[in-house]
């Protein structure tokens, strides 16, 4: 799973070896300002809210398909997506990583730390919009066995050798909050009954640019929580940006077996007939 991470400097070699489409996950705004050359800006792999219903995920391989097909992904391309810095795009760019993972492309990288990383080496970048070449971007169900939605979460309750690990902020998990949109975007605030807590930020080294910590680090902060490198865990947030962001570097710690609820909090939260826990948690296990 390292092998996914790109340093700046690998990534400035790369793109003068072979195919690549690099993928710019910020918004709009920030990509006008400034982004690495040939570079295609694609923030909605931040903004969709999904679904786990058949319709739901129907709708999200039909835009995707679409957005990354426009972007000029074939297949053939490796493609490589960045976020401004890893601890604060709220795991955008490791979305994109998952998105394109559960849609069967064959050959994608994170940039590692991010534009902050591009920009600590001094590489060049640019305000210049490009135009790609549109390709057929072809779909696959290779990801499938990663991606669990809500019926797959319900039926995980109360089975001990599962570990539901959330790892939103500290206000969503002590139901203060709803969701990052605002505290009451959501119908209902809590957690998944039984569910763990590391927030995602404890999985990076903080500095001029943070980055995963190494994975005997990441190990000890799991540990603390009941996972070890064999423990199966089912990961949740709002959206599944920092879910992502999570399922990487769980990843990157040699802990195989990982799925995302994509839906997370944001679907969960608005079925009244799923039940949730309420109030302050006095423990995290």
């Amino acid at each position: 799973m390292s092998s996914v991470l790109l340093s700046a400097a690998e990534l400035n070699t790369l793109m003068h070896k072979e195919p690549i489409v690099v993928i710019d996950a910020r918004n709009p705004a920030a990509y006008a300002d400034g982004h690495i050359p040939g570079a295609v800006n694609i923030h909605d792999i931040f903004t969709f809210l999904a679904t786990s219903t058949p319709e739901g995920l129907k709708a999200l391989n039909t835009q995707f398909a679409e957005t990354f097909g426009n972007s000029g992904l074939s297949g053939k391309e490796t493609a490589v997506i960045y976020e401004d810095a890893m601890n604060t795009g709220f795991g955008m760019s490791c979305r994109g990583y998952f998105l394109l993972s559960y849609m069967g492309y064959p050959k994608i990288k994170i940039l590692h730390g991010g534009y902050q990383a591009w920009l600590a080496e001094s590489l060049p970048i640019t305000a210049d919009v490009v135009r790609p070449e549109p390709a057929t971007f072809t779909l696959s169900d290779t990801g499938t066995d990663f991606m669990i939605g809500k019926d797959e979460v319900l039926a995980a309750l109360g089975n001990d050798e599962i570990v539901l690990l959330d790892v939103r902020d500290i206000d969503e998990w002590i139901a203060t909050s709803s969701s990052p949109y605002g505290k009451d975007f959501c119908p209902r605030k809590g957690r998944l009954p039984g569910a763990r807590w590391i927030e995602w930020y404890r999985l990076m080294k903080p500095g001029a640019v943070p980055l995963f910590k190494a994975p005997e680090e990441i190990l000890a902060e799991c540990d603390t929580v009941g996972i070890r490198k064999d423990t199966p865990v089912y990961l949740y947030c709002f959206k599944g940006a920092r879910a992502s962001n999570t399922f990487v570097a769980l990843k990157s710690a040699g802990i195989e077996n990982v799925k995302l609820y994509f839906g997370s909090w944001n679907e969960w939260s608005r079925d009244p007939s799923l039940p949730i826990e309420e109030g302050l948690p006095y423990a995290s296990i």
